[in-house]
This record gives C-alpha cells, sequence and structure tokens, in this order.
C-alpha cells in the first residue's frame, strides 16, 4: 500500500470520483495505521496548511488542525472574511499567492466551483473540506469507521434522507469504492444527482457494489448493516418549508431501526438536530457509533494530508 499512497503525492482531494479503489483503501489502510500509532513522528516538519473556511465548521477544523500540527506542521486558519477575497480578489490571484506560501490549501466552501478554481490555479495539493457537493474526507471516515466495526465484510449501507446532499454523494461514492450494497431513502424530488449516479454505477461494476435509490424508508432499511442520516437542513437550503413536509417519515427512530438488522449501527457526520432527522434515544443510544466517527475525523485527516505531501 505504501507504493499506492506515494502516487497521491502532490495530487488534490476534491471528490472521491478522483480516486481508484485500490488508492482508496490505501488511505483507509493508513487511516488505521495513524490511529494505532505505528506512522513515525513529524512526517508533515516544516510543512504549511492554508485552512480556508467560508462556513462554519467544529470536526473538520479541529481534526484538520489537529492533524497537521501532531504531524508536525503548522495550519493557518483563514475565514474567507480576512481574505482580500473578501474585497474582490480572485481565486486565481489568492492560490497563486498562497502557492508560494504554503504546501498545501484546504477550503471549506459554498461551492463547488470555488474549489474547482483554486485548483486550477494553486500550484500545491487542493483539499476539499466540504462543498455544496461532495464532502470526500467525512466519507472516507464513514468507511474507516464502518471497516472497524465490521471488519472487511461486504455491508448494506443505508442513507436515509436527503439523497441530493453531499453527504450522500460523498458515501456513495465511497460505498462503490469498496464494493458495499448501498441504498438512498429519500422523497423523489431529492434523489440524489444523476451524474454521480451514473459514475458510481461504473465502479460498482468493478467493485461488486450495488446501488438503489426508493422512496420508501422501511423498504431501505430491511436487512441494513448500517443506517446513516444527515442533518435535512443543511447550510444555504432554502426550501425549508417544503423539507419539513416531507422528510419526517425519514427520520431515524426506534421503530425504524426495528426494521434493520438487529447489529445495525447508526452514523451521522454532526451536528445533528434532535427530533428532526434522528431521535434523542438512538443519537445516544447503543446502536448509535457517531462518535466513535467524529473521532476518527483526526486518523483519516492525517491519512489524506502525508499522502498529498510526503
Amino acid at each position: 500500500m505504501a507504493s499506492v499512497l506515494r502516487k497521491l503525492k502532490g495530487r488534490d482531494f476534491l471528490t472521491l470520483l478522483d480516486f481508484t479503489p485500490l488508492e482508496f483503501k490505501a488511505l483507509i489502510v493508513r487511516s488505521r495505521e495513524h490511529k494505532w500509532g505505528l506512522v513515525k513522528a513529524d512526517p508533515l516538519r516544516g510543512k504549511y496548511i492554508a485552512g480556508i473556511f467560508e462556513k462554519p465548521s467544529t470536526r473538520t477544523r479541529v481534526s484538520m488542525s489537529v492533524a497537521t500540527f501532531d504531524l508536525g506542521g503548522v495550519f493557518l486558519e483563514l475565514p474567507t472574511s480576512s481574505l482580500q477575497v473578501s474585497r474582490g480578489e480572485t481565486l486565481r490571484d489568492t492560490a497563486q499567492v498562497l502557492s508560494r506560501f504554503v504546501n498545501a490549501i484546504a477550503a471549506r466552501v459554498k461551492s463547488h466551483s470555488t474549489l474547482e478554481e483554486l485548483a486550477r490555479w494553486a500550484d500545491v495539493p487542493v483539499i476539499n473540506m466540504l462543498s455544496d457537493k461532495f464532502h470526500p474526507l467525512q466519507a472516507l471516515t464513514d468507511v474507516f469507521t464502518m471497516m472497524e466495526f465490521f471488519g472487511e465484510r461486504k455491508l448494506k449501507v443505508v442513507f436515509l434522507g436527503d439523497g441530493a446532499a453531499n453527504t450522500n454523494h460523498s458515501l456513495m461514492i465511497a460505498s462503490a469504492l469498496v464494493g458495499y450494497d448501498y441504498v438512498v431513502g429519500s422523497p423523489q424530488e431529492y434523489w440524489p444527482d444523476g451524474s454521480i449516479v451514473s459514475k458510481v454505477e461504473e465502479i460498482m461494476e468493478e467493485t461488486g457494489g450495488t446501488l438503489r435509490v426508493v422512496e420508501d424508508p422501511v423498504e431501505a432499511v430491511k436487512g441494513a448493516d448500517v443506517i446513516y442520516t444527515d442533518t435535512w437542513f443543511s447550510m444555504g437550503v432554502e426550501d425549508i418549508e417544503r423539507r419539513k413536509e416531507v422528510f419526517p417519515p425519514y427520520q431515524v427512530n426506534s421503530e425504524l431501526l426495528s426494521h434493520a438488522a438487529t447489529h445495525v449501527r447508526v452514523m451521522h457526520c454532526q451536528p445533528w438536530f434532535l427530533g428532526q432527522e434522528i431521535t434523542e434515544e438512538v443519537a445516544y443510544g447503543p446502536h448509535s457509533i457517531a462518535f466513535e466517527q467524529a473521532e476518527n475525523r483526526l486518523h483519516t485527516a492525517k491519512a489524506v494530508l502525508e499522502a498529498l505531501l510526503i
């Protein structure tokens, strides 16, 4: 796996669609080595990461910061309000200037096109810390966490809620890369992007995974090993009243869990809104592994930073 990781040096990390199943597996393995303390000290010594934030962040901000510091590097938190882009400087100029100072640019942005523009002009790797379309760091962590609890066996993973959300898009891709059976349970008007579905199906032809998109949440969770949900009201959504009407049947609650496998694990990328997409008894109950999932953001961040920069 070490030889596979070496080939990732200098690459961008915008979407998991840019990675092969073997490359993705290598990142999982390296994440495990970081968690077990098997990596030499300070591989990022002398490296600097510019962290650009257009959106609020807790898990991503802290995990990326601590991962960089723990590996010997320096993470510079740069809210866009403190940068010249807030006064009209172009992303081209920002990317080219930052490339003279830092070894990578990590950005949490409103529009995925912002990341693509940064990557177009930057001379250093650009890392997606969240965009409206993808959240690859989260999905890498999600699969790493599933493997911690279930090992290497094939799983049925079910996402309930907003199928067009960045979290689902990336988890769908990640599940395809490891050959899981993946089901999206969502109102039809919120089904995932068709172009991403097509690419996921192509990957699954290679890895042996399957993809289904259904409206019935009970049908979706039958036999599920993992049930995953996310907020119905992601930052920037405008159709709030419509979402309040159509999403309640997709709430992850005890009744819905009764239709899944008895060993089912529940995941959520957090923050969660108790009483909306998930109930308190499930969120803090014995099936939930959300906090283990959150903790693992640190170890997968280390694997990504090391792979792209060393």
